[in-house]
């Protein structure tokens, strides 16, 4: 069956400094390029058709040193917006301790971890739901279909749209779903049936 696999960047600079960072393009930290590593390390032994990122550089580099650790790097990548990170608004670059202290700790985590809720002038993730699954559908399911084993390097929040569509997670339960920075999650694809299985650890 074919293998679907989806990696959260490395971290960032705006991750270590503990801002919503959105769509603003920050690059990766000695930290996050070793993350991106240890990825490619624990994929060494799996052969990719074709991969996916957004724009964003911290997405394009983690995928770059994946490829390099698995000695895939004349790998066929497409980019596309539809995987960026959710656009946070009037959040962006705002310390998210200092979020919490001005709007209170509940409305950030809605903010951050709700279905529903937009955070002014941003993205909700229902936002992002609707840019990201239309282009998995129309773009990336395709490949997966033609028996190709396909890998994604995205964001934590495209990248929980994703989770949710492959998983049934209901828009409630999608609230306690974390992607960690660089760690692979891999499922297989069942043809036949289009079910998505994921893998053990």
């Amino acid at each position: 069956m074919p293998l679907f696999v989806i990696v959260r960047h490395g971290q960032s600079q705006w991750n270590l400094e503990n801002r919503f960072t959105g769509n603003v393009d920050t690059p990766l930290t000695d930290l996050g390029r070793h993350e991106a590593r240890e990825a490619g390390i624990l994929l060494k032994d799996d052969r990719f058709g074709i991969g996916f990122t957004s724009e964003l550089q911290r997405a394009i580099e983690t995928m770059a040193i994946i490829l390099q650790e698995t000695g895939q790097t004349d790998l066929p990548i497409q980019r596309n917006a539809a995987l960026n990170e959710r656009m946070y608004g009037d959040l962006q670059g705002m310390n998210k301790d200092e979020a919490e202290q001005r709007f209170g700790a509940e409305q950030v985590f809605r903010w951050r971890r709700g279905f529903t809720d937009r955070p002014p002038n941003g993205e909700n993730l229902a936002d992002t739901y609707n840019r990201v699954i239309p282009y998995f559908e129309s773009t990336i399911l395709p490949c997966l279909q033609a028996g190709k084993n396909v890998l994604v390097a995205a964001h934590g929040n495209s990248l929980r749209t994703l989770v949710m569509k492959l998983e049934a997670i209901s828009p409630e339960d999608i609230e306690k779903v974390e992607l960690a920075t660089g760690i692979p999650r891999q499922y297989n694809f069942d043809p036949t049936t289009g079910s998505f299985d994921l893998l053990p650890k």
